[in-house]
């Protein structure tokens, strides 16, 4: 059984290095989330030479490099942004403090690669526009719900053969396992964490500007609750909401910490896509209630009938070696900064607007 979803590090099935070794070279600095690993993994896998890692806690540091040993602790992290040939920093920092870090890494002249949420606040929003006009670096996040899932992956391919037509409505279920005990402080803070709508929400709203192929949406309704955790006041436990982006297509979500103890992995992840000439679900990670261990379940109903396909070790995870390429070329193909920005803002606006459930 996976335990939770902070540690899980999809191993890539279909590795494509685009550069050769040494030509892009990355450093790992802030280990306070366990999808530094994922962030790593993804990139040294499209060719990404690690060569720093940097954390306050020795204890991180070393078990790190017990994983990739070939990296080399650093002092301090001026030592990473001090580094000429160090192209890019990974960093998966307490949320409220990833944007103070990226601001730091484009200052000194390298591409920044965030976990998610890519911010907390509007105000950290501005600032990383800010410097990244200034400075002409890129600020990207690690959106792994849909960037590390071979089954989203796949159905984004799907989407583009206009398969189900135009994308009109998304829904998204983001159930997470809660592991009590092995959670650190910040978990339960909201100003460190952001609200459960802006960090893993943000998976969600980025899901939906893209299967939509939205530019800009509208937070129509929000909600957040505490329903089983009267210990940690600041924790929400649950949140959904309502958007509706610029060309009239619809997103629904629901995120939570209630996956029961008796599910094989960490969350039963779902996505519905509904367009006007049919429909598909993803079941990301586990098909419950049958004997399959894999993940990266594709159902597709068209005109053309209906079609299951398990894409688990045949897709692969473009994004990274794009991201790497985009990085030497500054090109923007495997996102835009605006696509980016546009998620961030929006997690960060669903909760201020959000009702708490009483």
């Amino acid at each position: 059984m996976q335990g939770d979803g902070m540690n899980y590090v999809p191993e890539g099935k279909k590795p494509e290095p685009v550069v050769k070794p040494g030509e892009f070279v990355i450093a790992a600095a802030a280990l306070d989330h366990g999808h530094i690993y994922g962030m790593c993994q993804a990139l040294t896998e499209a060719g990404a030479t690690l060569k720093w890692v940097y954390d306050k806690d020795p204890e991180k540091v070393k078990a790190f490099l017990e994983k990739y040993p070939e990296a080399k602790a650093a002092a301090a992290e001026e030592e990473i942004m001090n580094d000429p040939e160090v192209r890019m920093v990974c960093g998966a920092a307490i949320p409220s403090e990833r944007c103070a870090l990226g601001l730091r890494a484009m200052r000194a002249g390298k591409d920044y690669f965030t976990d998610k949420c890519p911010l907390t606040t509007l105000e950290q929003l501005e600032e990383a526009k800010k410097t990244v006009k200034e400075t002409g670096r890129k600020y990207m996040c690690y959106f792994s719900e849909r960037l590390h899932v071979e089954a989203a992956v796949y159905a984004g391919y799907l989407v583009e053969q206009g398969l189900i037509g135009r994308v009109i409505q998304v829904v998204g279920l983001g159930p997470h396992r809660e592991s009590p005990g092995t959670r650190p402080d910040w978990f339960y803070e909201r100003e460190k964490y952001g609200g459960i709508l802006t960090d893993i929400g943000s998976h969600q709203i980025e899901q939906f500007l893209f299967f939509t192929g939205n530019e800009d949406a509208k937070v129509v309704k929000s909600q957040i609750a505490n329903y089983a955790h009267p210990q940690y006041p600041e924790l929400d436990d649950f949140g959904d909401c309502m958007l509706v982006g610029e060309n009239g297509a619809t997103d629904y979500f629901r995120v939570d910490w209630f996956t029961p103890d008796g599910l094989r992995t960490w969350g039963d992840g779902r996505l519905f896509l509904l367009g006007t000439e049919g429909y598909i679900e993803l079941r990301k990670y586990i098909n419950v209630g049958t004997e399959d261990v894999r993940g990266d379940h594709v159902f597709l109903v068209n005109k053309d009938g209906e079609q299951y396909f398990n894409v688990s070790g045949k897709v692969g995870y473009p994004f990274f070696g794009q991201l790497i390429l985009d990085c030497l070329n500054r090109t923007e193909n495997a996102m835009t900064q605006e696509h980016c920005f546009k998620a961030a803002e929006l997690c960060v606006r669903a909760q201020l607007a959000a009702t708490k459930v009483e």
